[in-house]
């Protein structure tokens, strides 16, 4: 089954939202527009003398982007999570110093930040006995050649830097199959955001009046983000229309100050706070009452257990997962 990603922007310009089928689950997915040896002592020696008499293998993982502030938290995690191996860290700072030092550990891991990312997906796909994994969390502007090269040397991705376009996920689509490879791509790792999106899917057809409001701390991120338009396209297509004045009424004058309208009447409200790494909210109402489901994160290390999941689930998928709910 061919998964396909679909686009419009309508007259004026204003951005909306659409849903495609996603060709692993079935389900709606998402579309958008506008350790070593040395860290883990002889346990690690023992671990690795297992694997290669056929034992359970280690997977083995390169993180992009190893010096940023999401980048450090991996590269502690990742060399402690059982069942996964380190072997590459890159960056375009810190080059040459140790990985583990720059993230904070204790004791070096001795694989020094390389700015050379070919070179290092071609010491890992010489590994012939296993399958490799390549976590980007670079640039926005090096997201599609990252993962174009990821694919070429047959190292499946798990992506979460942002800002990529509509054509850009298909092309994703795309490259995955041909090469029949999982990949795997969130705006979000959080594993609570994705739960909280579940738990609106239910909710929803309870309600007519749903709005989803949002916070970020990177004022970079278009508005609305890659994540809120993920959620609004979790509620629309479901044959509902939201928000509509009552019987007799005549809607004001909005003037955007009632967020972006998508599909469906769905509203996103997007606002800028430096004080909240990322919020969510997703507000239902009707007559006598509100339900709310609210999301926030405060440290980056929050979405590490969803990467760490998503890198033990990619090696096992041959196609290209949007969101990591997905995956739950």
């Amino acid at each position: 089954m061919h998964t396909s990603i679909t686009s419009f922007a309508p007259a004026g310009g204003a951005t909306r939202l659409a849903v495609s089928r996603n060709a692993v689950s079935n389900k709606s997915s998402i579309c958008f527009r506008s350790k070593s040896a040395r860290s883990g002592g002889a346990r690690n020696l023992q671990l690795n003398t297992v694997c290669r008499a056929g034992g359970p293998k280690q997977i083995p993982v390169v993180v992009n982007g190893a010096a940023g502030k999401m980048g450090r938290e991996l590269v502690r995690a990742i060399s402690q999570a059982r069942g996964l191996e380190l072997v590459g860290a890159v960056d375009v700072v810190h080059v040459g110093e140790d990985a583990g030092e720059v993230a904070g550990l204790d004791e070096p891991l001795e694989i020094p930040i390389s700015n050379e990312l070919p070179i290092v997906l071609t010491s890992v796909a010489q590994d012939k006995d296993r399958d490799g994994v390549l976590v980007d969390f670079s640039e926005p502007s090096s997201v599609m050649e990252t993962f174009k090269q990821s694919i070429a040397f047959g190292i499946r991705p798990v992506v979460g830097t942002t800002g990529y376009s509509a054509k850009d996920l298909q092309d994703m689509v795309d490259y995955c199959d041909k090469a029949t490879m999982g990949a795997i791509v969130s705006p979000s790792y959080s594993i609570g955001l994705a739960a909280m999106r579940q738990a609106a899917e239910t909710a929803v057809f309870h309600y007519n009046h749903v709005e989803i409001f949002e916070s970020n701390s990177d004022f970079s991120l278009d508005a609305p983000s890659q994540n809120a338009i993920i959620t609004a396209n979790n509620l629309s297509g479901l044959g509902r229309l939201y928000n509509k004045p009552p019987k007799g009424v005549t809607q004001g004058t909005d003037n955007g100050a009632r967020g972006q309208l998508g599909e469906d009447g769905l509203r996103v409200h997007s606002t800028f706070s430096p004080g909240t790494l990322a919020e969510q909210e997703i507000r239902f109402s009707a007559a006598g009452e509100q339900l709310s489901f609210k999301h926030t994160v405060s440290d980056y290390g929050a979405y590490v257990p969803g990467v760490i999941m998503a890198i033990r689930r990619v090696v096992n998928i041959k196609t290209f997962v949007y969101g990591i709910e997905r995956l739950l």
